[in-house]
Order: structure tokens, then sequence, then C-alpha cells
């Protein structure tokens, strides 16, 4: 039997690798197109993009697991079938629930991995992308301007820089600065550099030209200087937003009913989203289930096993739909919150109950011996 159940579970683990590797490289290309710009447009570093993109893997791998673990173990025991092995299994007298067993070790598995995952590495990956991203769109040092082209920040300044000097300053720049309504200012300079301070960019300009037009008066003032300096706030100095839900601790999740500070709205967000991160990771063992089960205790088709694959396929869709449905309806009222464990824990019980007291091979075997005696 461990011969058997190391076989069955190779196939499963190889067939899940392939599929969670194939959805998160078409997922990381889509997820990617959202920086492209960044990258095309602001300068940003490859090795940044990586970084950001990377950090948003843990939280799709969260998603797709028990998707991909339902498919692959569908697949290998669905061709088990077609091989004739399963039948081979079920004659030598082998139950469905022992056919079960390397399905369930996989689901277990991956679901203790899910339970880490989904509470530590979430987290984390989540406060280093927040932090990366804030960093990359207020601090003006990431972006780096390109020669000849003007590029419009999002305070309304719009920068232009003629060439790039190896000693990292810059020369031939151009800004105009359309920050406050009331007053237009252009500032000309022969070269430059761009500094970070504490209080956000300071642009400093070396023998050039400031020009100011106030558009209520208009009075025109115009100053040469040798050396001048000037703060474009483009948000670099604002503070970074609070924590999201994904990057709080499980305990704070928890305990999120104690925290006065917080909305009625947020303590039950916060609740739903901490009993989901006990509760989520099971869902890889549930669809490892919902996909053996059908096809264990059912009885052998020469035709083929589609219509007890649509079933399951349905039933996994209906699992994955209630989830979300009462995930919503639990953010509205933690009444729903026990409905969320049932949705979970009610597939799971039934599957084991018909693995364990279903033998479709045991029924049929002592049906025919009971109209043998009766003949």
């Amino acid at each position: 039997m461990r011969i058997l159940n190391r076989y069955i579970a190779k196939q499963i683990i190889v067939g899940f690798l392939l599929i969670s590797f194939s959805l998160l490289a078409m997922l990381w290309l889509t997820q990617s197109l959202k920086f492209v710009e960044m990258v095309t447009r602001q300068g940003l570093p490859v090795y940044l993009f990586v970084q950001m993109t990377s950090l948003l893997m843990p939280r799709i791998f969260n998603i797709l697991s028990p998707i991909a673990l339902f498919v692959a173990v569908l697949f290998v025991y669905n061709r088990l079938i077609a091989d004739r092995e399963l039948v081979v299994m079920q004659s030598a007298g082998i139950s469905p629930w022992r056919n079960a067993q390397a399905a369930i070790f996989v689901g277990i598995l991956l679901s203790i991995f899910g339970v880490y995952v989904i509470n530590f590495t979430i987290p984390q990956a989540e406060q280093k992308f927040r932090e990366l991203e804030w960093r990359v769109r207020n601090n003006l040092t990431q972006s780096v301007f390109r020669e000849g082209e003007f590029t419009t920040l999002r305070n309304g300044v719009t920068v232009f820089i003629d060439k790039h000097e190896g000693d990292g300053s810059v020369s031939g720049i151009f800004v105009s600065d359309e920050s406050k309504p009331e007053l237009k200012v252009t500032l000309t300079a022969e070269k430059g550099r761009i500094v970070q301070t504490p209080k956000g960019p300071r642009i400093l300009f070396i023998n050039g030209v400031r020009q100011e037009l106030n558009k209520k008066t208009n009075k025109f003032n115009m100053l040469s200087f040798s050396r001048y300096s000037a703060e474009f706030n483009s948000g670099a100095g604002a503070k970074r937003k609070e924590q999201t839900v994904r990057e709080k601790t499980f305990l704070e999740l928890i305990n999120a009913s104690k925290d006065k500070s917080l909305s009625a709205q947020d303590v039950r967000k916060f609740t739903v989203e901490g009993h989901r991160r006990i509760l989520y990771p099971f869902f890889n063992l549930v669809l490892a289930l919902l996909a053996c089960t059908g096809l264990l205790i059912c009885n052998f088709n020469r035709r083929g096993q589609t219509k007890i694959i649509a079933a399951e396929v349905i039933c996994m869709i209906v699992v994955s739909g209630n989830d979300l449905a009462l995930t919503n309806l639990a953010g509205r009222s933690l009444y729903f919150l026990p409905m969320l464990y049932a949705n979970c824990l009610v597939p799971l019980l039934l599957c084991l109950y018909l693995l364990l007291f279903y033998n479709p091979f045991y029924w049929h075997h002592h049906k025919s011996e009971d109209l043998r005696y009766e003949k």
C-alpha cells in the first residue's frame, strides 16, 4: 500500500507543480503589465521591477493552490481509471479510502504549507511591496529622467533634461512648475543635480534663470542666479498609508475588536480575514477530496467518466463561489461567519463519509453472492 500511495502522490505533486508554475507564469506576466509604464516612462530599474512583481506571487499562489491541486488530483485519478490501474486496485480489494490516501496526504501537506504562506509570507511580502511602491511613486531619485524627453510629475511639474553627465549631474535643465493655480514658474539652468533630503527631493540649479508669472496680477519677475535650489513636492514627504488587511498579522486581525480606533465595518472586515486565514488553506484538502471521491466511489464506465468529472467540477465551482459570497456577507454581518466554516466542513465530512463507508466493489460483490445463493 505504501508503494501505491507514493506512486499516486508523486504523480499528484508533479501535476500540481506543473499546473501551479504555468498559472503563476501567466499571471506574473499579466500583473507585470501594470508596472511596464514605470520601466518605460519613469526608468524603473529592472531589478526593482522584478522584485515588485515577485512580491505579488505569494498572494497569487495562495489563491491558485486549491484549484491547481483539484485539477491535478482529477487528472491523475482519471488517468488511473483510463489505464485500468484503479480497476485492478479495486479488484484486489483496495477500498476507496485507501486509494484516496495519497490525495489526502498531499492535501494536508499543502494545507499546512498554505497556513504558513497566508499567515507569514503574504503579510511580509505585502509590506515590502507597498514600501517599494511608495518609494518608487513618491521619490524623485527613483525616476531616471531620460535625455531629450519631457517628464511630467504628478504635482504638475514638467522636467526636461538635455544630457546626463558621468558624475551623476545633469545639464540643460528646463523645469515648468504649475503646482499653484495662480502662479507659473519656469526654471532653466546649465547644470544641476537631484538631491534627496529628509523633507523630500531638492533640485540644485547652477547658472540659470528663474521666471515667474502671477496669473492674477499678470506681474512678471525674472531672476538670474549662479546657484539656486528648489523643492518640488511630489508626495515624497507624505506619510505612508496605514497597513492594509493583507499586511496585518493574524493576532492583529483576531483582536481587531479591541482596537477602539477602528470603525465597526473595519472590525468586521479584519475579523473575517482572520478567520479566513485559518480556514482558506484547508480548501486544498477539501478540493482534493472533491476531485477524487466521485471517481473512486462510482462504477467504472468504459465510455469515460465525463459525467462524474463534470459533477465534481460543478461542486468545486459551487464551493468556491459560496466561499466568496459568504465572505462578502460575513463582512457585512458576522452572523454569516459560521456558514463560512460550514461551506468548508460539510463537503469535507461528506467526502470522508463516502470514502470510509461506501465501497461500491464491496456491495457489488456481496450482491452477486446473494443472488447466487438464492438460485
